[in-house]
């Protein structure tokens, strides 16, 4: 039976901390400050990325900007694939996105699909003025026309590889890894 196994480690706790302070300078500068912007993270990995996106740019700009939790699941294009009974948890937005300056972040850029069923959730929403995107990891092999505004590293990888971020909160370490399937 196939096994995932890690690979190559990308980065390490250092290494996501620099590329999300990266980030969070270059979302500072491209919008001239943080005035109307709400960060949205997609559920799972995004939250705790926009968190700590969020909590730097207060660093920056002496201003923290609101964080939201966007759920996806009802949105997916493979949600028949999925399960019977998929799990929904809420999304939470703390104001309105209308007329808002929306920085999207989730951590693995891959096919594109996550974050399309992202903008038709967050369209349901409201109307923001623009939505822009954050990943930690742009991996590649897109399937949609979609790109990311800030990347914290473009990582070619190959079809059958899997990019992860493992965080110590929720998995005891912090890295991000390249897992491969490996026969037992």
């Amino acid at each position: 039976m196939p096994v995932l196994t890690d690979k190559t480690v990308l980065m390490d706790s250092e290494g996501i901390r620099r590329a999300l302070t990266r980030i969070s300078h270059e979302i500072v500068e491209k919008n001239k400050g943080v005035e109307n912007i709400v960060l949205v993270g997609i559920r799972t990995r995004g939250v705790p990325i926009a968190e700590r996106i969020a909590a730097s740019i207060e660093r920056i700009e002496g201003t923290k900007p609101p964080v939201g939790v966007l759920d996806i699941t009802l949105y997916r294009d493979d949600l028949s694939t999925l399960s019977y009974q998929p799990i929904v948890h809420p999304t939470e937005l703390p104001v309105d996105i209308t007329g808002k300056t929306v920085v999207l972040i989730d951590d693995v850029l891959y096919t594109g699909r996550t974050i399309r069923a992202a903008l038709d959730a967050l369209i349901d929403m409201g109307r923001p003025k623009t939505i822009q995107l954050a990943v930690l990891i742009d991996r590649g092999h897109r399937e949609l026309p979609i790109r990311a505004d800030f990347v914290g590293k473009n990582v070619p990888t190959s079809s059958h590889e899997v990019v992860s971020l493992q965080l110590k909160d929720t998995d005891g370490a912090e890295k991000v890894v390249i897992r491969e399937f490996k026969e037992n």
